[in-house]
Order: C-alpha cells, then sequence, then structure tokens
C-alpha cells in the first residue's frame, strides 16, 4: 500500500544521483517581482510570508513543507561517501522546524535511522498543519513505516501507511493522496484501481475517501487544496477514454467531472491544475508526435473562466514552440499571466496562456502549498514563496554541500 504523495518532492541517494553537483550563489531571504496591477487593492493583496534563510542547516534538503500559519519541516541529508566501497557510505537524516513567527530553523529530534550509502535516501514529510506532519520512512526494511508530530518534531509517534478506515470529507490540514486497496505493500502504478485517501491531521492516519469522482481506473490527485478551496483529480473519463478533470468543492463530498479538449486521442500522463484569480488553468502532461522526447513533457494547456466546467485549449506544444515541459505546475497571476518553469528555462505570458516568452535560463520545481507557489532550484539550495503568482520571497536552506 505505498502511497504516490503528489505534493511532495523525492531527492536522490547518498551515492549522490539527484543530489546538487555544485551550489551557485542565490539570493538571500528578499521579496521580488513586480507588484500586481494597481486596480487591485490593498486589502486584496495577500501578504508575503516570512522564512527565514538557514544556509548553515547540514547535509541538503530534500523535502519542504509549510502549513497556513508561516510554520514548515524540511528534511535533511548529510552523507559522506566512499568512493572506493561505496557501501561503506551512509547518510544521517536531521528534521529542521521553523516555528511560527521564528527567526530561525532549529534542528529538532529526528526519528529517521541512518542509512547505507548503496540504499540512499527515499523519506518525504508531508505537513498538515501548524505543528504538524507525518514523514513516510519509505525504506527498504521499512516502506510502510510513518512517524507523526503533533509538537513541531520534538516527539514522533510511529505509525504505518496501511488505511484505518474511511472518512467522510477532507478536513482542513489533511492531504490527498492514492493508495492500493489491495493487500499490504502493493504499488499504485501496478495496482487495478487505486482509490482516493485522506492522510489526517489530527492523528497522521490514512483513510479511504468515502465519496470518489467517476473517473477511470487511474485516478491522480492534487495533493493539497487550491486557495479557493477547492480540491482536484485528473484521470480518464470512463466513456470515452478521454483526458478528464474532477473537482470538488464541499471537501471531497461531492465531485464534478469535465472532459478536457486534449490534442491526442491518448489520455495524459497527468493534469496539474493552478488556479489563478481570474481563471483555472490545467496542464496536460504527456509526449507530442514530432517534438523531442523529455522527461516532463508537457502536451498542452487549458482554460476555463467558469470553475473547470468547460475549457479551452489554448496552447499545444510543437517543435518549434516553448514551454514544451513543465515541471511542477503552472504559475498563474492576475490579468491573464502564467509562468511556466520547464526543463530549459522559464517561459512567461500576459494573454492567459496563449503566447510565451522567453523568461531566463535555469531549472525550477514549483509545487501549490498552503502559503502559495513554492518554487526550489533543481540546482542549488534556494526556494521562493508566492502568495499570488507575482511577488516572491527568496530563502536558502542548507548550502554547505
Amino acid at each position: 500500500m505505498v502511497m504516490a504523495l503528489s505534493a511532495s518532492l523525492l531527492a536522490g541517494g547518498c551515492t549522490g544521483e539527484g543530489a546538487p553537483a555544485s551550489r551557485p550563489p542565490a539570493p538571500s531571504a528578499s521579496a521580488s517581482s513586480s507588484a500586481p496591477p494597481r486596480s487591485e487593492s490593498p486589502s486584496s493583496v495577500p501578504p508575503l510570508p516570512r522564512v527565514p534563510s538557514a544556509p548553515e542547516l547540514p547535509g541538503w534538503a530534500h523535502s519542504v513543507g509549510f502549513a497556513a500559519d508561516g510554520s514548515g519541516f524540511v528534511l535533511l541529508a548529510q552523507c559522506v561517501e566512499d568512493e572506493v566501497t561505496p557501501a561503506n557510505g551512509f547518510c544521517r537524516q536531521h528534521v529542521a522546524v521553523l516555528d511560527r513567527g521564528a527567526a530561525r530553523w532549529v534542528l529538532r529530534t529526528s526519528p529517521l535511522p541512518e542509512v547505507h550509502g548503496t540504499v540512499g535516501v527515499s523519506a518525504m514529510i508531508t505537513v498538515l498543519g501548524p505543528g504538524r506532519a507525518l514523514i513516510q520512512e519509505a525504506s527498504e526494511r521499512h516502506p510502510l513505516r510513518t512517524w507523526f508530530t503533533t509538537d513541531a518534531g520534538r516527539s514522533w509517534r510511529m505509525g504505518d501507511l496501511r488505511a484505518a478506515g474511511t472518512a467522510d470529507a477532507i478536513p482542513e490540514g489533511a492531504v490527498l493522496s492514492t493508495q492500493c486497496p489491495g493487500p499490504a505493500g502493493a504499488v499504485v502504478q501496478e495496482c487495478a484501481r487505486p482509490r482516493l485517501v485522506v492522510i489526517s491531521p489530527q492523528d497522521g492516519k490514512v483513510r479511504f475517501l468515502a465519496r470518489e469522482p467517476r473517473l477511470g481506473a487511474h485516478p491522480a490527485p492534487a495533493g493539497e487544496a487550491e486557495p479557493d478551496g477547492s480540491w482536484w483529480v485528473s484521470g480518464t473519463d470512463p466513456r470515452s477514454g478521454g483526458t478528464a478533470l474532477a473537482v470538488s468543492r464541499d471537501a471531497g463530498r461531492t465531485w464534478t467531472v469535465s472532459r478536457l479538449p486534449s490534442p491526442g486521442a491518448d489520455p495524459a500522463w497527468g493534469v496539474a491544475v493552478s488556479v489563478g484569480p481570474d481563471a483555472v488553468y490545467a496542464a496536460e502532461r504527456g509526449e507530442v508526435p514530432g517534438v523531442e522526447p523529455a522527461k516532463n513533457p508537457l502536451r498542452a494547456l487549458h482554460r476555463s473562466v467558469d470553475g473547470g466546467r468547460t475549457w479551452t485549449r489554448v496552447w499545444v506544444s510543437g517543435p518549434q514552440r516553448e514551454p514544451r515541459t513543465l515541471m511542477g505546475v503552472p504559475v498563474a497571476g492576475p490579468g491573464g499571466r502564467l509562468v511556466v518553469h520547464g526543463e530549459r528555462g522559464t517561459y512567461a505570458g500576459a494573454d492567459g496562456g496563449r503566447t510565451f516568452r522567453d523568461a531566463g535560463p535555469g531549472m525550477y520545481h514549483v509545487t501549490r502549498g498552503r502559503l502559495g507557489y513554492l518554487r526550489s532550484a533543481a540546482i542549488g539550495c534556494a526556494y521562493g514563496i508566492s502568495p499570488d503568482g507575482v511577488r516572491w520571497v527568496t530563502f536558502r536552506l542548507a548550502c554547505q554541500d
């Protein structure tokens, strides 16, 4: 019953795979980018969170998350390699916590064991509210073991990922994921029909969601709700087999399904949804004929101005068109502004996703969390948070390795 946590970032092992090869200079904690349009009143502009930098943290950061009050958690791996005998290498795993309103990150008790260099680091952390988080150990020896804290990492309670009943709705602070209903240890990608599960902020346990959207066999949920409170799940239309999206505006009690005007007959690899102030965007992942294969291919962009009931396809990837890839989710701002972070750089537009311009080099991965968009550099230790898709506060974590 290994879960696929949508909102988490995984990193490579202690052998160096996935770890930053170098640490280029990164900006210190600061606000950046342009101000919102003048038409917005000051009261409608969300405040920028205050996140201090902590470049002195040990090792490298590989799983970062925040609660709505600005507190946060990060997992760190401090690895020692032995090039002659790789099995002699090892990684110590740390947990750092940012308390609400605190001026600095602090190391707290880590329940995670030291791992051998040939095994690698596979743990991930899911923030479930102020002071609450769940660590999925995901180790070879304990693939289902979890650790749950309610006191900001001062103590941890051991558990596991096996579903413990059913949830009638998605509670505040919870995370949505998928799990196989079959025997323990079944891999989500291999079971016939995974089910939606809720990770509870009350006890850190996993429960099947009572009412699921009418989608095909492999639903793929966004881990957290969008700023308007909506929950999104991508999948296929059971009748046509085409790409479809489901949305719930009552915490998973009821769902509405709509089809996307996909450019291909085959269903998409997945869909990343981003709710902006004036439109909803759906980024369809998948390969396009005639386009160079990529690890994170972007097939099409769709836009909805009625909350996802109907969709207009505004962008289709092509051999000579960028963006052709997408790292995470698109960043939606006011006035039709849309930014796509791809494998070859960043691309920005101001007409609802119909056209884009090159907005600079660098590779970033973007997720959506309770403080807004969370951007992490593929190489280096730089992060950024934006509550509105326009203004960013930047910070650094674990820059010594």
